[in-house]
């Protein structure tokens, strides 16, 4: 089975090397993996990197050098309008937030027939059609996971920060102990050293013999 693995874009199609021709709607477009099957019964491996969506007018690169055209197939929609341009536009947002894909135009959008419902709701008129459907690519959505992120930075301050008065704490006290003690055996050396010089260094002459009377310690 031949494998394409490469898309070649429309402006850069040459038509001499397209071979056949594959009929794929929105979804398959939109797959990075599958097995297809083209106009002239060719069996087709689909193997890409990443899902690039393909657009009509698009052609995959077999590994022989060939090119299979991409056409978008013709798929059973609602063509929604509306008086009112606030109407299309809170419709389009109820769309988002019930994830249906949908086609936007000046002053149209183009929806699956599932989405009835949504359009009567919205006060919006629907005439069904058959056509290409090309709806708008979905934005990823950032929100949780900046929340979170946020969170973990908030927390990671907040450990910083009580590790960072911890230490203050820990350093202050150290210092305070330390010049203590450091202040306690100046006194204590001091005293002592005194005493030694006062109490046991000088000659007791009062004895009349004559000797220097000192205590060696």
């Amino acid at each position: 089975m031949p494998k394409a693995s490469l898309i070649v874009r429309k402006a850069a199609v040459r038509p001499d090397l397209v071979v056949d021709t594959v009929t794929l709607d929105h979804v398959a477009r939109g797959r990075a993996h599958a097995h297809l099957t083209t106009a002239g019964g060719l069996a087709v491996d689909l193997a890409l990197d990443r899902a690039a969506g393909l657009e009509d007018g698009d052609a995959l690169k077999l590994e022989d050098g060939r090119l299979v055209g991409v056409r978008a197939a013709e798929e059973a929609l609602l063509e929604v309008r509306a008086g009112n341009p606030a109407r299309l536009l809170r419709l389009a947002w109820q769309l988002g937030g019930e994830h249906v894909p949908a086609e936007v135009g000046a002053d149209v959008l183009y929806v699956p027939a599932r989405a009835a419902e949504l359009v009567r709701g919205a006060g919006c008129t629907a005439t069904a059609v058959n056509r290409p459907f090309k709806p708008e690519k979905a934005a990823h959505d950032h929100s949780q996971c900046g929340h979170d992120h946020h969170h973990h930075g908030h927390d990671t301050q907040a450990e910083a920060g009580h590790g960072h008065e911890h230490a203050h704490e820990h350093a202050h006290e150290h210092k305070h102990d330390h010049s203590h003690d450091q202040g306690h055996s100046h006194g204590h050396s001091h005293a002592h050293d005194h005493g030694h010089d006062h109490g046991h260094d000088h000659a007791h002459g009062g004895c009349g013999c004559g000797h220097d009377h000192r205590h060696e310690h």
